[in-house]
This record gives C-alpha cells, structure tokens and sequence, in this order.
C-alpha cells in the first residue's frame, strides 16, 4: 500500500512539473509554511562572581516552529530575491549542565536574500540556492523563576534580568518549488544564519556577560503561489 501510494504522489508531483509553466521576469512567488528555527548554539561559560566563582557551562536554546511568510521576486528569469519573515520565535533557554531553565527569548530574524535559478525560464521543478543577509530582532526575554532561585541562592540577589543584543551577519540557503499547476507548487527550503549576541544577566548585585552563537537552521515546508 505504501508503494503504491508513493508512486501515485510521485506520479502527481510529475504531472505537475510537465504542466507547470517557467518562473519569469516579474513573477511573484507568495510561500507559505511552516518554518522551524533550530539553533546550533555555541555558548560561552558563564562565571558568576561568586567566592571562588562559579562556572557553569554556558547555555542551550531549544527549536521553535512558526509560520513562514515568505515573497520573492523574479529579477530576471534565473535572479530572484526572497524575505524570509514570519510570526515571532519563542525559544526556551537552559543552563548547560545543571538542568536550571534560565528563561525563554522571542525574535524576529527578517533575512534578505539573492537567489539563483537554474532552470528559470524553464517548466519543471524550481531549485534555487541564495546568499543574503539578516538582521535579528531579540525582544521579551524573560528569566526564568529557576534561575532567578539559584542566583538568589549563590549571590544574594533578589532581582535579575536577562537581554540579548541583536544580531546581524550572513545567511545561506537552499531549496525548491515542486509544482503542483501553473501557480501552485510545494515548497521545501533551508537556510543556515550567522546569528552571534552577547547575552547578560543583571542583578541587583552585578552583572553578568557572555556570548552566544546561535547559528540556527531554519527549515520552511510548506506551499508556494506565484502571481
């Protein structure tokens, strides 16, 4: 039964490639779907000024998925460009090693980028690969009531505050457009971010600082309609 079921999707997915018609000069593409964030963190130690100090093993960002909005435009039959935006990020964040939840972050990561077509201009599948830039919004971080017990505990402190700063660097990607009929198509991407802040804790006695590369893959499936 799964046999035949993937060869009746494989045989739709080809009907539509033959009847599908080329990405051109002056096309929209409208995709639509859901889109993962998935940090490949990189944290720093985070020392608390304590009597020897503290060292704990910097911190871990979980995955979120939210829906994608995602319009590109067709400079030219094989250049597009393409903005990868969407509804806001919330990613939980852990202390490393010691099982504490330190708080959670939401982020919008608007992401301009130059795509190349191969066979623009041509019926069938859509591949394209891109490079651009983005620019990381980082907002509403809150700390989390584990961290907040553990920093009173350890300094004393009876309030405390978690900030990221935001984040600009490179982006890469790649995917396709399957077509489905003249506009509608499947869309899978991925890109990989260059997404790098310094994180800081504050309290009513000091502050804490560190760096965190988040460098996420962000993975879209979903749909795409072209005007």
């Amino acid at each position: 039964m799964k046999q035949v079921t993937s060869l009746a999707l494989a045989a739709f997915l080809a009907a539509g490639a033959v009847n599908a018609s080329a990405y051109e000069a002056g096309d929209w593409v409208l995709r639509l779907g859901a889109t993962t964030v998935a940090p490949d963190e990189d944290s720093d130690s985070i020392v608390l000024p304590t009597s020897p100090a503290t060292v704990l093993p910097g911190v871990s960002i979980d995955n979120d998925t939210q829906l994608g909005i995602i319009p590109m435009y067709m400079l030219t039959d094989n250049w597009g460009v393409e903005l990868l935006a969407a509804t806001p990020f919330e990613h939980d964040v852990k202390v490393n090693g010691v099982g504490i939840k330190a708080g959670s972050v939401t982020h919008l990561p608007p992401t301009l980028i130059m795509q190349w077509y191969p066979f623009g201009g041509q019926r069938g599948w859509q591949p394209y690969v891109g490079l651009g830039l983005n620019y990381t919004f980082i907002y509403d971080e809150d700390v989390d009531p584990q961290l907040a017990g553990a920093l009173e505990a350890l300094l004393g402190a009876s309030e405390a505050k978690l900030s990221l700063d935001d984040s600009f660097g490179l982006a890469a990607q790649a995917g396709v457009d399957i077509p489905l009929s003249d506009n509608w198509a499947i869309n899978l991407a991925v890109w990989y971010i260059d997404i790098d802040s310094t994180a800081k804790i504050r309290t009513d006695v000091g502050t804490v600082e560190f760096d965190v590369s988040i460098d996420p893959w962000v993975y879209n499936v979903g749909v795409a309609y072209r005007f």
